[in-house]
C-alpha cells in the first residue's frame, strides 16, 4: 500500500513537472526547431542522468534480454513521442497539448491488454471511447487554422506513442536502475535523431543562444522534465499498475492549461473544454475501477 501511494506521488510530479513544459517548449520553439530542441533537450539530460548514476554508484548493467525492451523505450517513447509532443505544440497551443495527450492513461488500457494481458473491462473500453471523442473534438475545433488541426493530429500521435512506451516499462524488471535504464533509453533516443537533428541545429541563429531565458528554459527542460520526470514516471510506473497510473495524467493538463493562461495569454472555447471534460472523465473510469 505504502509503495502504491509513493508511486502516485512520483506520478504526479512527473505529470505536473510536463504541464509547464508545454508552455515553456511553446516559447522556445519560436527560434529552435522542434527536432533540434529534443536533441538539446536530450544531451543535458544524458549528462544530468550520467552524473546522478555515478554519484548514487548505480549499476550501468543492462541485461541483454531486456535490451529491445529498453530500445522501444527509446524509440517509441523518447524519440517519436517527444519530437510529436514538440510538434504538435509549435502548430497548435500549450494547453492543447497538454490536454491532447491527457488521452494517454485511456490509451494505456489498449496497450496493457495487448502486451501484458490485462482484463478490458467495459468501463475501460469506454473511458478509451470518451478519450478518444475528446481528442477528435479538440481537434476540430472552430476557428482555428489547418495549422491547428494538424498540430492536434500529431499530438494524438504523441498520445498512443507515450501510451505504448508507458506499458514496455513494466517490462523492466523492478531490480534494474531506473536511472540506468531511462538513461539508456536516451541515449538510444538521442542516437536516433542525430542524423536530422544536425540541419535544424545548424541553422539556429548566433544570436539565440545568447538569450538567458533560452538556456534558462532548455535547462528545464533537459534538467527538470527529461533527466527528472521521466525517471520519476518511470520509477512510479515500477510502483503501480498501468491502469491506475492513469490518474495521475490529470496534473498534466491542469498544470499545463492555468500556464498556459497565466503566462501566454492563451484563449479556450467551449469546444476545447467539452473535449477536455471527456478525456478526463474517461481516465477517471478507469482510475475509479482500479
Amino acid at each position: 500500500m505504502k509503495s502504491r501511494y509513493l508511486g502516485g506521488l512520483y506520478m504526479a510530479l512527473a505529470a505536473s513537472i510536463w504541464g509547464g513544459m508545454y508552455v515553456v517548449s511553446k516559447v522556445l520553439l519560436k527560434n529552435i526547431e522542434p527536432l533540434a530542441l529534443v536533441w538539446i533537450r536530450y544531451g543535458i539530460a544524458l549528462l544530468t542522468l550520467a552524473i546522478s548514476i555515478l554519484a548514487t554508484k548505480q549499476s550501468w548493467r543492462i541485461g541483454w534480454r531486456y535490451l529491445p525492451h529498453v530500445t522501444v523505450i527509446g524509440i517509441v517513447g523518447y524519440a517519436l513521442s517527444i519530437w510529436t509532443q514538440f510538434l504538435g505544440t509549435k502548430l497548435s497551443t500549450a494547453q492543447m497539448g497538454a490536454m491532447i495527450t491527457s488521452a494517454t492513461p485511456a490509451f494505456m488500457v489498449v496497450f496493457g491488454r495487448l502486451i501484458l494481458g490485462e482484463k478490458i473491462t467495459f468501463r475501460r473500453a469506454l473511458s478509451v471511447g470518451l478519450a478518444t471523442l475528446g481528442v477528435f473534438l479538440i481537434v476540430g475545433i472552430g476557428g482555428f487554422s489547418h495549422s491547428y488541426q494538424l498540430g492536434g493530429v500529431v499530438l494524438f500521435i504523441a498520445a498512443l506513442t507515450w501510451a505504448l512506451m508507458s506499458v514496455v516499462v513494466k517490462l523492466v524488471p523492478e531490480n534494474y536502475s531506473q536511472l540506468t535504464v531511462t538513461f539508456y533509453a536516451i541515449l538510444i533516443a538521442t542516437l536516433c535523431i542525430t542524423p536530422t537533428a544536425v540541419e535544424p541545429l545548424i541553422h539556429v541563429s548566433p544570436s539565440t543562444w545568447l538569450q538567458p531565458n533560452l538556456w534558462g528554459g532548455v535547462l528545464y527542460l533537459g534538467v527538470v522534465s527529461t533527466a527528472g520526470a521521466f525517471f520519476l514516471w518511470n520509477k512510479g510506473l515500477q510502483l503501480v499498475d498501468a491502469s491506475s497510473g492513469g490518474l495521475y495524467f490529470f496534473f498534466q493538463p491542469l498544470v499545463g492549461t492555468f500556464l498556459g493562461w497565466l503566462i501566454l495569454g492563451e484563449v479556450v472555447g467551449v469546444s476545447f473544454w467539452v473535449g477536455a471534460i471527456l478525456i478526463l472523465f474517461g481516465v477517471a473510469l478507469v482510475v475509479k475501477e482500479s
